[in-house]
């Protein structure tokens, strides 16, 4: 109900308006007026009673989060709809009409459209982009308002530049857009097809070609296999002509096209031309077989001709009547210890490369593969160049045998890899060292005892005798350091001799050097500590191998350890020393047939080592050893540093932030060993758990001008200590106690000691 017109019952609708000018509606062109636009609002820039102005762009409510601009918010978001439209075809009698399928892309970020045509093989149609990607203005009458996001919708029909598109349906992420835009979506329609296409391919479907002919689809392969080849090792024994030998061979399947290249291995100074290429390139026949006629191998017959020769036909043969079949080697005849023939040639094929193996694993699932040795010949020591000649006493044998390969004569080639790999670095030494006695009847060469070196990196072995006073022997270098062979090698022969490895030196193995018969006794700390790292290799050093065996032993004697080593130990410390320890295995030992090493890998397992005491004065002298080198005289200035962070005054700080202090004043002592020297000094613990020194103490202390300490012994001293105490009648055991307990628990198989 409408208020009557009185005073107080109508608005002034200009009240705090400011702008009263008339908008522009007319403008000349080419001295034309013409109306300029029919959006222009009215007086002020109110739009016209009636009037509808519409967005210029697509207008889509604002959501949660950033504020950004449409070509940021929408970067990259399209939407899709699948559409099609018909289009007629005049002055043609198989079709009136064709359907063209599309999609229709509308770009969100500047509401621009694309239209693409799927191309089709054979259309004859120019297909693709059919509209490039622009704002699409709407058709007249309302050609001044381009298309946006509202206008489009499943089962609506829009038209771009007089053609007329069905939208029939959309992506997943086009419809979730537009429902939350508030669209109803209309159902997706079923595209209809071009009856002219479907008249085509069924056309298609129904021919016959009138020459049929068989087709060599090769690209396929081709594709599927370029660069793959399969590569054999084999060998062609001619032994049995004159002059022949034993040849090795290198076969190469090529999957790519079925084909066999074969290529010697030329050996040096083997006498034969330089060319390996034994078999060029090319399918291989299963069966020798003599030449064809020119004409019989083809791949088309020609059964009859009919009209002249220029411009007649044929006919080809389906059947394929008198067509020569040759059978070729495939990859599914090619196998580890099969023979082929090469041309009237058997090869054998003995081994294959890891591609190889690979391909027939998945292809035909074949996992085992035997290498097959090549028949050697019969002949002499030198029928052929793997047999070396007899040495000549000069030099070791690989010198000798190193003469024999050329006529320039060259040193025998080494190791790289091993000699780079186990050389010494830092502390690591790579060198186990043994000590051994004489195994003799003589009183005078029974107290000999020699340190045995053996050098990781070449297999080389050193020997060596410390001198003894009053032994009646010089001592010293007892043998050169060499590669020794292992006793029965003849010494003139052309058998390359078997050379002593690693694994044979351990505590109770017995060596025959230069015909003298030496028992391993010992081994340094270093050497045990390699062994154990390494228990594959070394064996004796494994310490599960040794507890399966002494787990045999000892079945049925199990009552009898415990009552063994409880008369040990009356003290119930579940440990005993290494002496009693030994004895007590000495019986089961002898049974199980054990070595030495062996034992003394289980007591080093279960060994019991107390903890060491730190001297405080030997780190002090150690860190005034390292301010004495330096010149570090900043005793002061490291006190007031540590009494800046402590901010208590309680004269202590934390060990942790007392070597930060230290790092700051540049304190030239190492990590560990300042960590050590203070953790000796700590008073007390702080409640985090960290130790508290008290630093004013501390300065005072490693302050060598005023408080000087003697100096610890030198490395020199150390090592020559560490020499003495390993040195032979030093007394040196491989453990000082061992926990018995824990060695029965796991030798019973867990149960309770």
């Amino acid at each position: 109900m409408a208020l009557p017109f009185l005073p107080g019952n109508s608005f002034n609708k200009n009240l705090g308006k400011d702008k009263y000018h008339k908008s522009h509606y007319f403008d000349h062109k080419n001295e034309t007026p013409f109306l300029f636009g029919d959006n222009k609002p009215g007086i002020g820039g109110d739009p016209l009673p009636g009037q509808r102005v519409d967005p210029p762009n697509s207008k889509i409510p604002p959501g949660e989060g950033s504020r950004s601009p449409a070509w940021v918010a929408f970067d990259k978001q399209v939407l899709s709809f699948d559409a099609y439209f018909q289009e007629s075809v005049q002055e043609r009698r198989e079709e009136q009409y064709r359907v063209r399928h599309c999609k229709i892309y509308f770009y969100l970020e500047d509401d621009s459209i694309q239209v693409i045509e799927a191309r089709l093989k054979n259309s004859g149609l120019p297909q693709g982009t059919l509209v490039r990607r622009h704002r699409i203005p709407k058709p007249a009458p309302n050609d001044n308002r381009f298309f946006t996001v509202e206008d489009f919708n499943v089962g609506q029909n829009i038209t771009f530049y007089g053609k007329t598109f069905r939208i029939t349906g959309c992506d997943q992420f086009t419809e979730n857009f537009l429902r939350k835009l508030g669209v109803r979506i209309g159902l997706p329609e079923t595209q209809p097809g071009d009856p002219y296409a479907d008249h085509r391919k069924a056309l298609d479907e129904s021919m016959q070609p009138l020459r049929p002919y068989e087709r060599h689809d090769t690209l396929r392969q081709f594709l599927d296999h370029d660069r793959h080849v399969l590569r054999f090792f084999c060998c062609w024994d001619d032994t049995d002509s004159l002059y022949g030998e034993n040849r090795e061979m290198v076969l190469h399947y090529f999957l790519s096209d079925d084909t066999v290249e074969i290529r010697e291995v030329v050996k040096a100074n083997s006498g034969r031309d330089a060319a390996p290429c034994f078999l060029r390139r090319q399918p291989l026949p299963k069966n020798m077989e003599d030449l064809r006629q020119p004409g019989e191998l083809c791949d088309r017959t020609v059964l009859n001709v009919f009209g002249e020769i220029q411009g007649g036909r044929y006919i080809l043969d389906n059947l394929k009547t008198g067509t020569v079949k040759v059978e070729f080697y495939t990859d599914k005849d090619l196998t580890v210890g099969s023979c082929i023939n090469v041309f009237g040639r058997k090869f054998l094929l003995c081994d294959c490369d890891e591609f190889t193996r690979e391909y027939y694993s998945t292809k035909y699932g074949i996992t085992e593969f035997h290498p097959v040795t090549c028949k050697k010949p019969t002949g002499g020591a030198c029928a052929s160049g793997d047999s070396g000649a007899p040495y000549n006493g000069f030099g070791s044998e690989e010198d000798s045998m190193a003469n024999t390969k050329g006529l320039i004569p060259a040193p025998p080639r080494k190791n790289i890899v091993q000699l780079i790999d186990k050389d010494k670095k830092g502390l690591e030494s790579n060198v186990l060292r043994f000590l051994a006695r004489l195994v003799t009847d003589k009183a005078i060469d029974k107290d000999r005892q020699f340190i045995v070196n053996f050098f990781l990196s070449d297999d080389s072995i050193l020997v060596f005798e410390p001198p003894q006073r009053n032994s009646g022997f010089q001592g010293g270098k007892f043998l050169e350091r060499i590669k020794l062979p292992k006793p029965g090698h003849e010494r003139f022969s052309t058998k390359a001799p078997e050379y002593y490895q690693a694994y044979d030196f351990y505590v109770g193995a017995v060596l025959e050097i230069n015909k003298f018969k030496m028992e391993i006794l010992d081994a340094d700390e270093y050497a045990y500590k390699y062994m154990e790292s390494n228990p594959d290799y070394f064996l004796v050093a494994n310490v599960n191998r040794v507890m399966e065996k002494l787990r045999r032993a000892a079945q049925g004697h199990c009552q009898e350890l415990q009552s063994a080593f409880a008369a040990k130990d009356p003290n119930d410390s579940k440990r005993v020393s290494y002496q009693d320890f030994r004895c007590v295995l000495d019986k089961l030992a002898k049974c199980g047939n054990f070595v030495e090493h062996e034992l003394i890998t289980v007591a080093r397992f279960y060994g019991y080592h107390p903890p060491e005491e730190v001297d405080a004065i030997v780190l002090l002298g150690s860190v005034q050893a390292h301010l004495r080198k330096h010149n570090f005289e900043l005793f002061n200035r490291l006190k007031e540093a540590a009494q800046h962070y402590d901010t208590e005054s309680s004269g202590s700080l934390p060990s942790a932030t007392l070597v930060t202090v230290c790092r700051t004043v540049g304190l030239p002592v190492p990590a560990d060993l300042l960590r050590a020297t203070l953790g000796a000094l700590a008073e007390s613990t702080s409640p985090d758990g960290d130790s508290c020194v008290n630093y004013c103490e501390f300065v005072d202390r490693i302050n060598w001008r005023d408080r000087p300490l003697p100096p610890p012994p030198d490395a020199v001293a150390q090592s020559a200590k560490a020499e003495d105490s390993w040195a032979p009648g030093s007394g040196r055991q491989p453990v000082q106690f061992v926990q018995c307990c824990a060695f029965l628990s796991d030798l019973s198989g867990g149960a309770a000691c």
